[in-house]
């Protein structure tokens, strides 16, 4: 599965994506300490990225948790990662969760991927309602969400904990498959 725009490419992860998962982590480490430090955590080395994309190909086989590479065309770079996760197959309910290279922030690139991926997750993968959670001060992510026609529904009180941190309150963004 491979969703194309301008000159990206969303594809599903796979089996070849360790190294450049690792690379992307490791020149990433500064922006993903803080929200994604699992991830971070599991593609400090080639070895460990490897473990956490056999993880990933079996989740997203599965249907528990689907991770998504975010590359540029030509070059093949990996310049992001989209997961839908928290998926709830009763009430048809899943999570956004996205990163993005330190030299692509605020050009719009998650927006559109973002766009792209929600008619994959409404017409493909049956999903009727869709969240993104984001702290209140990253206007970056809270853009995304205001992009792609999600609908701010509240403030989630100490909903997360960021490692060596105080518990922070989050934004709860919804968008509904009418």
């Amino acid at each position: 599965m491979i969703l194309r725009f301008n000159d990206f490419e969303i594809s599903a992860v796979h089996e070849g994506d360790a190294w450049k998962i690792c690379d992307f982590c490791v020149a990433n480490s500064d922006r993903l300490k803080r929200f994604f430090p699992l991830t971070l955590q599991q593609n400090l080395n080639p070895t460990l990225s490897q473990l956490f994309v056999d993880k990933k190909v079996k989740q997203f086989r599965n249907n528990e948790e689907f991770l998504f590479t975010l590359k540029h065309s030509e070059s093949r770079k990996l310049t992001g990662l989209i997961y839908i996760k928290e998926l709830n197959w009763d009430t048809k309910q899943g999570e956004y969760a996205y990163c993005i290279d330190y030299n692509l922030k605020g050009k719009g690139l998650m927006s559109e991927a973002i766009a792209e991926l929600n008619k994959y997750a409404f017409n493909t993968l049956g999903l009727k309602t869709l969240q993104i959670i984001t702290h209140k001060d990253n206007i970056a992510s809270a853009n995304v969400a205001i992009n792609n026609n999600f609908v701010w529904q509240k403030t989630l009180i100490n909903e997360y904990t960021p490692p060596d941190e105080q518990p922070l309150d989050m934004e709860l963004y919804e968008l509904y498959n009418i």
